[in-house]
This record gives C-alpha cells, structure tokens and sequence, in this order.
C-alpha cells in the first residue's frame, strides 16, 4: 500500500495440554510453548510493529511462587526486544541455578515466562498513542488466584465514552479511558461478582476459605461473565482472556469484523488472527485450523477442556474486507485466489483506458502487497492478448506468411518492476517544503523498460489519502516519459472513516472525500456540504438505534466514475506531464471476489453495528468545524 496506513493488532494464544515434561521429552525443550509463541508473534509483525507484549502463566505453582509473568516493549523492534530480555533472563537462571538444566520443574519453579499458558500481542498504535503503558496485554492483579485478568486484543468500541460511563455508575474509578482498559474492567467486574457468589457457596458448603479457591476456580463460567460483560459492547474484536488460575478464552465480536483462528490436538490449543500463521507454525493443512465464529468464544478451563459457546446473538456477517485486500497475510489460501480474482476483475476497466492497446502497455504494481493482485490482472491480460491474437490471425487468414504469423505470435504482456520503496529512506525533517521533498524520493523507479508512447499501468492494493501517489510515485512515474499513467486500486473508492481497528479516523484525509467536496464546489452545490453538517449534528442527539449516516448524500449526486476523475486530477500536480487516470474496484466485484468477507463500511457507509453511523456522522462534525478530535 502506497499510503501508510495501520491496522489494531494481532492476537496468539496457546495452551499446552501436556505437562512440560512431555515438550522437553518430545521436542528436547521445556521451551516449546515460548519457542512457538515468539513465532506466531514474528509471523504476524505484519499487523502491529508499534509494540508488543507476552505474557504467561505457570499452573499448580505452590503458594508464594510467581505464576504470572508479563513482558511489554515499544522499541523498534518490540518483539525481538521482548524475547531477547527473555532469552536473558533464562540464561541468568540457568548461571545461577546449573543444576536445573534438566530439571523441567526446577525450570518452572525459577524460569519466568515459562508456563502453560500463553499470550502474545502485536500493536499497531491508533487510539492511545504509542507509551509502554498502551501496549498489551493488561493486567488486573489480585491476591485471589482466580481473580487475576490478563486482557489482550485486536479491537477498537466505538462506544468508550458510553462504556467508561457505565464503570463509574458502578461505582468504579478507572484510570484511563481506553477501550482496553473499560473492557477490562467490565469483564473483572462480573468476574469478581462470580467469585464472590461462588464462595457463598462453598461457605455454605462448610469449606474452608483454602477449600473455596480449586472449588471457584473449577466452577467458575467464564461463558457467563462474558455474556453479562459484552452486552453493550459495540465494536469489532478478537478478544483474549487469561485467568490466574488457568481458565483462558477467546472472544469473537458478532459481526465477525475482526478476525480469529484456532487450531486443536492432544497437545495444544492455539489461537492467531490469521490461518497461515497456524498452518506455518505447527505445520498442519488448512482445513485443520478452523474459523472462530462471529458472536462466540473459545473457552479452555484449568483442567484442559475446550469448548465453543456462543456469547452474543451473531449479526450479519461483515468480516472486514481489507483483512483480505491487505492486512492478512498473503500466503493463506483463500486469500491468494481472493487478491488474484480482485485483480482479474478490474481488467476489462484497465483495458478501455488504454483502447486495448496491450502492444504499447507496460504492467507494473507498487509493492508489495498489491503483487498478487498484480498476477490475477496479468492473467487476465493474457487471456486478452490470447483473444487479440486469435482474432489477428482469423482476420488475415487467407494472407497469412510464417513470418506474419511468428510477429504475431511473439506479441507478449510488458510486465516489469518499476516502481522499488527505499525501505532506508526516512523523512525526518517535518519543515512542509523540505519534507516534500524528500517524500518524492521515498520510492525509485526502474529507468530504460519505458517509451514515451507508452501507457503505464501500476496497480495499487488500495488508495487512502493519494499522499504518497501525488508526493512520490506519480512524480517518479512521469520521469520515465509515459504518455499515459493509469494507476490501479483493487479496492473501491475509500469514503468512510473506520471505527473498527484501522487507522483511518478522519473524513478530511481521504482523497475520496476532498473529491467530492470538490465537484460541489465545481458545481456550485457546495451549500450541501453544511446541510449534512446540519444533519450529522441533529443524529449526535439520538439513540445509536435511530442514527442514519447522512454523510452518504456528499456522494450521491456524483458517478463513480466522476469522483475517480476527480481524484486523478487532484493526485496530479500541474509538473506531470503524462495523462494521468485512476480506476477503482467496484463494490460489487469486491464482493465477488472476497465473498465470505462482505465488511465494506469504508467503501459504502454501511456500518455493521449501530455505533458505526454515530461515529461518522461525529467524524463529519469535526471536519466541518475543524476539530481534530477522533470521533471514537
């Protein structure tokens, strides 16, 4: 993606099902849990390179002894920060205590972070900046075992406000209103008030206050408090819990927006935000590492047992769309065919802007998740070469020479790799002149594959805010003398902002937006623009479940087509000399291309959960006065 834009977070679980004797026995470490967690924890720095944080737990541990261990770290490279402190930590033990090399349980008596238990997070910083104190996982301490919480997540409540309220009617007194923190709170709220329900009993029972812990612990329903602590809840997340005690759990948000992964054997129970992650680590096929249900939770007790529950009533499923035009990983299966089909399917719109002329095309992506697209638009292109052919040489059939028909026949699709981000270059100085500047350097281009009449396609996994297209890539582009430069995205027109998880918080900051603003200024309807002002700020005094989102009028007078015409010009400074035209995905065809993944509130404004237009229409209040608040 040309624009830099960030995604929540990413989520690993794992629960060793065996004492740690079995792992050293069979895999010649006690280590194994932390050795596959710092794994799944690499294989998705994809989704969050801000921060990171592990965190473990040690069951049976006798009173007195340490059973929890956290580690965070927001460096520059947070995760191989945290576990090279733990590798060190290690090593200080093994120095100290020699003996206990080959003593798994002396090892779990002085070892930190080795447990069976463990949790893992990677963070993308949007709401809450980037301090350690942001970083997951969280901690609720508490002498009771069973009361300790450990929370991580990939999520964003467009309902904080509401939330934090509710804390306080409680009689709580949180320190901090993120979303972490009130979910957190609400979770140990109902946790407490089980427990205390659960020692009535056992009291009445005639057990002893020592008697009552493995009693509470053992009937704790962790289904139970995550029904009566998620019912207000509006948001997309994947949710991970960990008890003192042992209990752990994963929970699903009921549109199924944010996604999660698990995959189960005798030996473990583990948890990713993503399939191939699981697939790589444990090396298993794809259809061993199942999809957790939208609404439901993964819930594995002290003891090992596992099982499924539904928590909240599921919605329609909106899994977000941009976890397969972008976020996941590549390499998952579907996902692959998904990014491929998105960009066969733009093709015959590629092919009217350059009047089929194939011959005089050169074909090129911007690194590097817009490449697979890249092969499914190539594939398409030759099958219209292949047409181009077959009808060339029906047409001179009756005057066909070898010679004419081997011209012919060496006709080939021009792909070359032209547009290379210097991953070195930083732009540290923020003076607006000379950080331009150095922001048109951000990206090379391949010099000498190019002629001045040719027409240039580059496709993009998705346009954002068009910062880096109009500063760097374009300008780049136009260096190599195209007479035509049709820049590519395999996503719709981004119009919306998302309250969900990624970054993209603003109305103002998306070319699509400025582009409609735009044409009503051309067309002299710019008085619209404060009547849906107006009306967004009448919504922010109704109940979510009366909300509309009037944003969607901006763009109702106007075409597809002329709001991409509208974003060419704007990303197309007066120093370019080529044509330039933008061509966006249609929301139909992503959904044909992406169909079990149908979230598409940041192309259409439909918004999966009620807090959704709320967040909007309030996104739309702060851009028409000028409040750079988030509106979330």
């Amino acid at each position: 993606m040309s624009d830099a834009l960030k995604h929540e977070c990413g989520i690993a679980l794992i629960r060793l099902l065996k004492p740690l004797e079995y792992y050293k026995e069979k895999y010649g470490t006690a280590f194994y849990g932390v050795n596959k967690m710092y794994l799944l924890m690499e294989k998705q720095h994809n989704r969050g390179q801000d921060g990171a944080g592990f965190a473990s737990i040690k069951l049976d541990v006798e009173p007195g002894e340490r059973y929890i261990s956290r580690i965070r770290s927001n460096e520059n490279q947070p995760i191989q920060d945290i576990f090279e402190q733990i590798n060190e930590r290690i090593n200080t033990e093994f120095e100290a205590h020699p003996d206990i090399k080959e003593d798994v349980a002396a090892q779990k008596k002085y070892i930190p972070y080795l447990g069976e238990l463990l949790l893992g997070h990677v963070r993308y910083g949007t709401f809450g900046g980037n301090s350690i104190e942001a970083v997951h996982p969280f901690l609720r301490q508490n002498n009771w075992m069973h009361r300790n919480l450990i929370i991580a997540g990939n999520f964003n409540m467009t309902n904080t406000h509401e939330l934090f309220n509710n804390l306080i009617k409680l009689g709580m007194h949180p320190k901090d209103k993120a979303d972490t923190i009130t979910v957190m709170e609400k979770i140990g709220h109902f946790l407490d008030f089980e427990v205390r329900k659960l020692y009535k009993k056992a009291k009445a029972a005639g057990m002893s206050k020592r008697e009552a812990s493995p009693f509470i612990a053992e009937n704790l329903k962790i289904d139970k408090i995550l029904r009566k602590s998620a019912k207000d809840w509006d948001g997309g997340y994947a949710m991970v819990g960990l008890l003192g005690h042992g209990d752990s759990f994963v929970l699903r948000d009921p549109a199924g927006i944010r996604p999660a992964y698990y995959y189960k054997d005798d030996e473990v129970v583990v948890v990713a935000s993503e399939r191939p992650v699981i697939q790589t680590v444990f090396n298993v096929p794809f259809e061993k590492v199942m999809e957790l249900d939208p609404g439901h939770a993964l819930i594995v007790k002290k003891d090992g047992t596992f099982k499924l529950s539904q928590i909240l009533e599921p919605l329609e499923r909106k899994s977000c769309s941009f976890e397969r035009i972008y976020f996941s990983r590549g390499s998952d299966a579907e996902i692959y065919q998904e990014r491929k089909e998105l960009g066969k399917l733009l093709m015959p719109k590629v092919l009217e802007s350059i009047d089929h002329d194939t011959e005089n095309t050169v074909f090129s992506f911007i690194p590097n998740t817009a490449e697979t697209s890249f092969y499914g638009m190539l594939e398409a292109a030759q099958d219209e070469l292949n047409k181009q052919k077959i009808k060339a040489i029906l047409k001179e059939k009756d005057s066909l020479t070898p010679e004419r028909l081997q011209q012919i026949q060496a006709h080939k699709i021009r792909i070359e790799k032209l547009a290379i981000k210097d991953v070195k270059l930083r732009t540290f100085i923020t003076e607006d002149s000379s950080r331009d500047d150095l922001v048109a350097h951000v990206y090379d281009v391949t010099y000498g594959v190019v002629k001045p009449t040719d027409n240039l396609v580059i496709i993009d996994d998705s346009i954002v805010r068009g910062t880096t297209l109009k500063k760097s890539i374009l300008k780049m582009l136009d260096r190599l003398n195209p007479k035509r430069i049709v820049v590519v995205s395999s996503a719709p027109q981004i119009r919306y902002p998302d309250c969900y998880g990624i970054d993209m918080a603003r109305l103002e900051d998306l070319v699509a937006f400025n582009a409609a603003r735009a044409l009503h200024k051309e067309r002299g309807t710019e008085n619209i623009i404060e009547e849906i002002y107006h009306k967004c700020k009448k919504q922010l005094t109704l109940k979510d479940s009366e909300m509309v989102n009037y944003v969607k009028e901006l763009y109702a007078p106007f075409t597809d087509e002329e709001i991409s015409d509208k974003i060419s010009e704007i990303i197309s400074e007066d120093n370019i000399n080529a044509k330039v035209k933008v061509i966006f995905q249609s929301v139909d065809d992503l959904h044909k291309a992406c169909p079990k993944n149908l979230g598409d509130w940041y192309f259409t404004g439909n918004y999966p959960t009620q807090g959704g237009n709320r967040v909007v229409n309030r996104a739309y209040v702060h851009f028409f006065e000028g409040n750079s608040a988030r509106a979330y």
